[in-house]
């Protein structure tokens, strides 16, 4: 049997619950990004356009929700010449772990060892399924190579007052690390793990079984199996990335990096580096527009506009009220805006559905207001909330307010 340079395995599984009410009903990786895209879209893509053509892809809490996203990886396979030798597999907790749920991203992994090894790669890459960048994995993998470290952690430069929210990686002159401080409050360094790491599969087989017969270990591999290779002398290295890379793991995040990609900071599905998505819009002609988005805004051809925009996305198959007008928001697939309403600084979910003449957020605040995917909100005026709650806590006793999932009019895959 050849052996196959390297897989990649996907974690997918996460929950995502500083990005409530977005995650009520999906996992953070199928979370919208962009007019028509899904954050798991971005590595996905990128182990394509970077030659990797076996991924696993792990999934746990609200699984189905990926798996209908991703369905057999035809978006993807299809986009490469040699679709029979490629492969996208999921990788439930249901089928892999006897309690039917992983119990950290290293117990993953070990639980799925039985796919990793049939395909005998010499490598395996490791990622997150919920970050937003554009990485080709091809030179990380050279450097890798070339090194002969048993791991390999892909890191960036982070501002100082958000090192602590991260995995942070002391390194020397040649970027072997000599220290892993996970979340430090008093952070020695700004070099951030970016949650991908490479392993030579047989150093990555050997920690995976010494972590699992650990009662003490929390089976993390920032938490553990990092700092337990760094204890035993293992060659440990960064590769250093200079390119758009961001976290979105709460609701201020995932709209700064929207106002980011408006401000041209990332940009999407350049002509070398395709973003694919199983994301397909329910109807595949082009709506008529009669409203106003300047150039400062994004609008999926799939939109119907017939209101007004400024820095702000318009999702595909998505509605704008005439009368209305949306400010720096985000306005998820298949959300339905009203006429004559007003939107600050907010997030739409998929789905929803804002009533003619509603309020939503206030302009020029500095807090985000969020509608959960599904939710009705009627012409009452609303206020930035306090938490993070779903509208239902703010106007409890304040007005009509209805959640509703529109079953029958869910947004089509």
């Amino acid at each position: 049997m050849t052996q196959m340079v390297c897989m990649a395995m996907l974690l997918a599984g996460g929950e995502g619950k500083r990005l409530a009410p977005l995650t009520a009903s999906l996992a953070k990786p199928v979370v919208p990004f962009g007019e028509r895209y899904r954050m798991i879209d971005f590595p996905l893509s990128n182990c394509l356009n970077s030659g990797i053509r076996r991924i696993g892809v792990l999934t746990q809490y609200c699984a189905d929700t990926v798996h209908r996203h991703i369905g057999d990886g035809g978006a993807w396979l299809n986009a490469i010449p040699t679709k029979h030798l490629g492969e996208i597999a999921m990788l439930p907790a249901s089928d892999h772990s006897p309690s039917g749920c992983y119990t950290g991203t290293a117990d993953a992994i070990y639980r799925t060892l039985s796919y990793i090894e049939p395909r005998n790669p010499q490598h395996v890459l490791i990622l997150s399924g919920d970050h937003i960048y554009q990485m080709d994995y091809r030179p990380m993998l050279e450097a890798h190579i070339r090194s002969g470290a048993s791991a390999t952690v892909a890191v960036k430069r982070v501002p100082w007052h958000e090192a602590s929210r991260f995995g942070i990686l002391n390194v020397n002159d040649d970027y072997g690390v000599v220290e892993f401080e996970e979340k430090p409050a008093r952070p020695r360094s700004n070099l951030a793990s970016m949650g991908i790491y490479l392993f030579r599969t047989d150093k990555l087989k050997e920690v995976l079984e010494q972590d699992a017969s650990n009662p003490a270990s929390s089976h993390d591999f920032g938490k553990d199996i990092i700092p337990k290779l760094l204890e035993d002398g293992d060659n440990l290295n960064a590769y250093p990335y200079e390119g758009y890379w961001r976290d979105v793991g709460t609701v201020d995040s995932l709209w700064e990096a929207h106002m980011e990609l408006i401000d041209g900071t990332l940009r999407l599905s350049k002509s070398h580096w395709p973003l694919l998505s199983g994301y397909a819009p329910a109807s595949t002609r082009r709506e008529r527009r009669n409203g106003t988005a300047p150039h400062d805004c994004i609008v999926d051809p799939h939109c119907r506009m017939e209101g007004a925009a400024q820095r702000s996305i318009m999702g595909t198959g998505s509605e704008i009220g005439k009368g209305s007008f949306v400010y720096e928001s985000v306005i998820m697939p298949g959300a339905r805006i009203g006429r004559n309403v007003r939107i600050h600084n907010a997030i739409i979910g998929e789905n929803a559905v804002i009533e003619d003449g509603a309020v939503i957020g206030v302009p020029q605040s500095e807090r985000i207001t969020v509608v959960g995917p599904g939710e009705r909100v009627s012409a009452e005026r609303i206020t930035v909330p306090q938490s993070r709650d779903t509208f239902a806590a703010l106007l409890s006793g304040a007005g009509r307010r209805d959640r509703e999932l529109h079953a029958s009019k869910a947004f089509s895959y």
